[in-house]
């Protein structure tokens, strides 16, 4: 077993134990590897990160081993990473992580976190959140082609209603459209609204799009899963590594590229990734410009009845 790599990050010297520790074998990447790569993005990740908990999604053995969700600090995590307890719907309160500097995220791939999902509200505001999220759950089988044109779909649909959508390929099999909300409404509020807008889509697209949460009942329709709009749900965020044999990567989208054949949910890694950073940069960093309120979304949507 090879010494702690030390890498000094935010001023701080930080160690990542068994920095050879083969975290994704069939890529060959190492949890060093890991840290390196959430140190390098961390200046276009960390603004979708700031004032959000965050939950854990931990894999100490590697990919192909059981891995596990962890919302709780854990008691030997450092006092320098930031906290947050938010109250549990069920009793209780939890305290979450909350990723505000590049140090965290390294602190946490060496904690051998693959994914740090976050909460769509962010703190002093847990209660309101400001994002609406629509996960697109193709069928196994979906033409990726299909999975395109039912995020083309729903990102339509959100313009009609006054909504900025903004298109994440996941790393995975769907694409989730994002859009930004005045953080002035509840949980229950938002999730009931996306509920009706995927319902909307759903019913003027039949073949296209189900809203069933039983898998057997959707057959070869894409599912809009509104689930991550409930209280303390979470969501990929921009720039989050995947548990897959590749390294995935979620990746901001234009919009216009679900047009392009190429572009798939999957297409980015943590090794292909650079080469579109470079070029285009975060095609996400003015999602905040333009919230929208939800009472001018219901007015558009019973105007157009």
């Amino acid at each position: 077993m090879s010494d702690p790599a030390r890498l000094t990050v935010d001023g701080r010297e930080l160690r990542v134990a068994r920095p050879e520790k083969v975290l994704f074998p069939a890529a060959g990447i190492t949890k060093l590897d890991l840290a390196r790569y959430y140190l390098r993005v961390a200046p276009l990740m960390l603004p979708h990160l700031r004032g959000r908990p965050v939950s854990m999604e931990r894999y100490p053995d590697g990919i192909e081993q059981e891995g596990f969700v962890q919302k709780e600090v854990p008691a030997h995590f450092p006092g320098w990473i930031d906290r947050v307890t938010a109250p549990r719907k069920a009793g209780g309160e939890t305290t979450y992580a909350v990723v505000e500097r590049a140090a965290t995220l390294v602190y946490l791939a060496d904690q051998a976190c693959i994914t740090p999902h976050v909460w769509t509200s962010r703190t002093p505001r847990l209660a309101n959140p400001d994002r609406l999220i629509f996960d697109l759950d193709p069928p196994p089988a979906a033409p990726v082609a299909r999975v395109r044109a039912a995020a083309r779909t729903v990102a339509r649909a959100l313009v009609r209603v006054g909504l900025a959508p903004h298109v994440l390929a996941t790393g995975k099999r769907g694409f989730h459209v994002v859009a930004a909300i005045e953080p002035d409404s509840d949980f229950d509020t938002v999730r009931a609204l996306a509920h009706d807008l995927a319902e909307r889509l759903a019913r003027r697209h039949p073949d296209d799009f189900t809203v069933a949460q039983r898998r057997a009942s959707r057959g070869e329709r894409v599912y809009i899963d509104v689930a991550r709009n409930g209280y303390a749900q979470t969501a990929v965020p921009p720039y989050a590594v995947r548990a897959t044999p590749r390294a995935t990567v979620a990746v901001p989208l234009r919009p216009s590229e679900l047009g392009q054949r190429r572009m798939r949910p999957d297409r980015f890694d943590i090794g292909n990734v650079w080469r579109r950073l470079a070029r285009v940069g975060d095609v996400w960093a003015q999602i905040e410009a333009r919230p929208a309120t939800l009472d001018d979304v219901r007015r558009r949507l019973a105007r157009a009845g």
